[in-house]
């Protein structure tokens, strides 16, 4: 994985070359024309990310609580371009389900590990299928799943 030092997304975006940074920007836009309003932007791992801030989710990331919950990272690889979303991961298996099912109808091949979305250019994404997935999944919904997890686990802390 090829992680960026730039500190804001706008210095993320103007270290891509031109034909790389327009694919990183056709996503993001459609991330965030469709994503829940509490989700904040900004860098995460030396990506671009979308996160649960502290504010509304005060315990943050089980791993390391302080950094926000994570949503999604949107990433140039030194190959190829990523799209982590966890909550496909986290999100129950029905939202996989769905995900994959909604993709598969529009005859695009989903190159799809648990929650990364790989891909070569942007004509091999269904962008309607990913902004209909952020628009669907909510940041109250996704807490929702991600303490069943982790209760599941045995990792939820008591507040």
């Amino acid at each position: 994985m090829v992680s960026s030092k730039a500190v804001t997304v706008k210095e993320y975006l103007g270290g891509l070359p031109a034909d790389r940074r327009e694919v990183v920007q056709a996503v993001r836009e459609v991330i965030l024309k469709n994503k829940d309003k509490d989700l904040e932007e900004g860098m995460q791992y030396g990506m671009i990310g979308y996160y649960v801030p502290h504010s509304l989710y005060p315990p943050g990331y089980h791993v390391d609580p302080k950094l926000p919950l994570g949503f999604a990272n949107l990433a140039a690889q030194k190959n190829h371009f990523a799209l982590y979303m966890m909550p496909l991961y986290a999100g129950g298996s029905d939202t996989n389900a769905w995900f994959v099912k909604e993709w598969a109808k529009t005859g695009k091949k989903l190159d799809m590990g648990k929650s990364c979305i790989r891909f070569k250019k942007l004509e091999d994404l269904a962008l309607d299928v990913i902004g209909q997935a952020f628009a669907r999944i909510t940041v109250k919904k996704y807490i929702t799943h991600y303490e069943a997890a982790l209760k599941k686990l045995g990792k939820l802390k008591k507040s």
